[in-house]
């Protein structure tokens, strides 16, 4: 694994082509074409993102759905029992969603709003410091790494690459980032095709996202659709 000093060193003075959502080296649906759907759920931590859905993950464990869950680490930190006893589920894999929550990027751009990492340096810390969380959390490091905002540029798409992660969207936005209501969270996934990837939130227990989902388990089941982890088919 690369050091800090070996990342900003290769990196030095390299400029990005790309910025948003879907760059090179993101992947957005899973390469397969058999009626099966990856829901993933983020929790953002901070002051306003460390909630905790108990109703979203019940309903995924009361109806044997498995899920991606993108952990970042102040959200870990809020809730260290928590994440280790989702750690410990079997139906569930943890992903890292970064280290304070930042778009991905070497020269500070912004999403939404909030700005991104300045440089190569900063991009492993982002990427780097809940890796070495989450690995020590579950024994493993993880696979999958998914930034704040979801925004990258793709010269830090390739900086986590060269930390073993594999940078990961979606297809299918679940729920506006924990803004939608139920009804549209029901809509939202009854969009999904053979090898979407969903967005969804853990973190955010007043939203519409628990009822959304539970509405649209069984429908999805209906019409020939079954539920993977990311690790599944990536």
């Amino acid at each position: 694994m690369p050091t800090r000093a070996d990342v900003v060193a290769r990196y030095a003075g390299m400029t990005p082509t790309a910025f948003g959502l879907d760059v090179p080296g993101v992947v957005n649906r899973l390469p397969t074409s058999e009626r099966v759907v990856a829901l993933t759920f983020d929790a953002c931590g901070g002051a306003r993102g460390s909630g905790y859905d108990a109703a979203l993950i019940e309903t995924l464990r009361a109806t044997g759905t498995p899920a991606t869950l993108f952990l970042n680490q102040r959200w870990i930190g809020a809730h260290p029992d928590l994440a280790a006893e989702l750690a410990a589920d079997p139906l569930f894999e943890l992903a890292n969603h970064g280290t304070v929550h930042l778009p991905l990027s070497v020269t500070g751009a912004a999403a939404y709003g909030i700005a991104g990492t300045t440089g190569a340096g900063e991009v492993f810390d982002e990427v780097d410091g809940n890796r070495r969380t989450l690995t020590e959390l579950t024994g493993a490091a993880p696979r999958f790494f998914r930034s704040g905002t979801a925004h990258y540029d793709d010269v830090a798409v390739r900086i986590a690459g060269e930390l073993g992660e594999t940078v990961v969207n979606f297809d299918v936005n679940g729920d506006a980032g924990a803004t939608s209501s139920a009804r549209q969270v029901t809509a939202a996934l009854q969009s999904v095709s053979p090898g979407s990837i969903v967005i969804g939130h853990l973190n955010q227990p007043t939203g519409g996202t628990a009822a959304g989902v539970a509405a649209a388990l069984p429908r999805l089941t209906a019409d020939g659709f079954r539920f993977v982890r990311l690790s599944d088919y990536l």
